[in-house]
Order: structure tokens, then C-alpha cells, then sequence
């Protein structure tokens, strides 16, 4: 979705439009697939992530007419960036090892 580059979706973070602790609309991260709802999925890297915010692409991909508050992705994102292994290299399709 950020950087539209094509990946296995075991690779891929889904996303779903939910709502956050206070009930307001919000982005949440879905790792285990399995929340209702239309889903869109991006990289689990921060670079990916502020693409696709940049490019606007959450509110259409996920057909909200809401603006969505992005502090649970962000954290969720936070939260992988220190166990991730390798990092996306956003246009390239490469990974790092």
C-alpha cells in the first residue's frame, strides 16, 4: 500500500479501520488476519507506513469516509521495528539480511 511493491502476504502487515480505546475511528493493526471488515497491508516497516500516510492511501483503500487516528499503528509498528530482522527497502523490492 505505501510503497506498492508486490510481497507474500505472510510478509505483509493487514490493516482494518476500527476504533481505539476512547471509541474514536482508528487504524488497527490485524497481524493474525482475522478481523472483519475490509483490510488493507502494507510492509511492517516505518518507511512503507509513511508512504502510504504521505500518498493518503488508508482512508481509500479502507473506503472511510472518517479520518483515522494512526497512534495504534504507529505503536504497532514501534513495537515490530525492534524485533524486526531486516528492514524493506521501500522501491527497490530488496531486503536487507
Amino acid at each position: 500500500m505505501g510503497c506498492r511493491t508486490r510481497a507474500a502476504a505472510s510478509e505483509l502487515l493487514r490493516v482494518v479501520a476500527g476504533s481505539d480505546a476512547e471509541g474514536r475511528p482508528a487504524l488497527v493493526p490485524d497481524p493474525d488476519r482475522r478481523a472483519p471488515g475490509r483490510g488493507a497491508h502494507l510492509h511492517p516497516t516505518s518507511e512503507c507506513w509513511e508512504l502510504a500516510v504521505r500518498r493518503r492511501a488508508f482512508p481509500r483503500a479502507l473506503r472511510s469516509g472518517a479520518p483515522l487516528d494512526d497512534t495504534l499503528l504507529a505503536d504497532h509498528l514501534t513495537a515490530l521495528a525492534t524485533f524486526t530482522p531486516h528492514q524493506h527497502r521501500p522501491g527497490t523490492g530488496a531486503h536487507s539480511s
